[in-house]
């Protein structure tokens, strides 16, 4: 099973829209995809399926995609009661997956508490943007690459120590190089 996680520097950069791309460009691996939120969402329950694939929601979105399960987790508070801790939250999740599915994380919090196949942080291109949450840069640590939108499909590298930064002109389409880039890093992971 591989475990992607993707995480962003705040609302608005491309997190979903991403994700979306890495489903529809990967079918084969039949994705769980999780969003994993702090809000509530007024269920009482943690994790909450989505039924139908659709636009309304970030997770009807990863099953219009592809996905072949989508499920919203609410994650605990920071000082949380011993009863609903994030650790449980992710056992919990874990109880939900198939045999032969791969599980796509939208979170950069699921990170404290796992160490993914492969980890994209997606950060706003944008120079003035507001400062990052405070989350993205202990996430940013553990990313295997950067994503941000440019104008043109891209892969950047300035040597080889540092991270490939791939500019995506569409977030939801997964541009050629950063297919192959994906497939060559999730290959040792047995899947499907």
């Amino acid at each position: 099973m591989a475990i992607v996680v993707v995480g962003g520097s705040g609302r608005g950069v491309g997190k979903t829209a991403l994700v979306c791309g890495l489903i529809a460009a990967l079918p084969e691996f039949r994705w769980t995809a999780v969003k994993v939120t702090s809000h509530s969402h007024g269920g009482v329950k943690p994790i909450l399926e989505e039924p139908l694939a659709g636009s309304g929601t970030d997770t009807a979105r990863y099953l219009a995609a592809g996905a072949h399960r989508a499920l919203l987790a609410t994650a605990p508070p920071d000082d949380p009661s011993p009863e609903f801790t994030f650790p449980r939250l992710l056992s919990q999740i874990q109880t939900k997956l198939e045999p032969g599915t791969n599980v796509l994380f939208e979170s950069n919090r699921v990170l404290e508490y796992l160490t993914p196949d492969l980890c994209l942080m997606v950060r706003s291109g944008e120079k003035n943007q507001a400062t990052p949450k405070p989350s993205f840069s202990l996430a940013v640590r553990h990313a295997d690459a950067l994503v941000e939108r440019g104008d043109a499909d891209r892969m950047l590298q300035e040597d080889e120590t540092a991270k490939p930064i791939f500019q995506l002109a569409n977030m939801q389409r997964i541009s050629p190089e950063m297919q192959a880039w994906l497939l060559l890093k999730l290959a040792p992971t047995p899947f499907g």
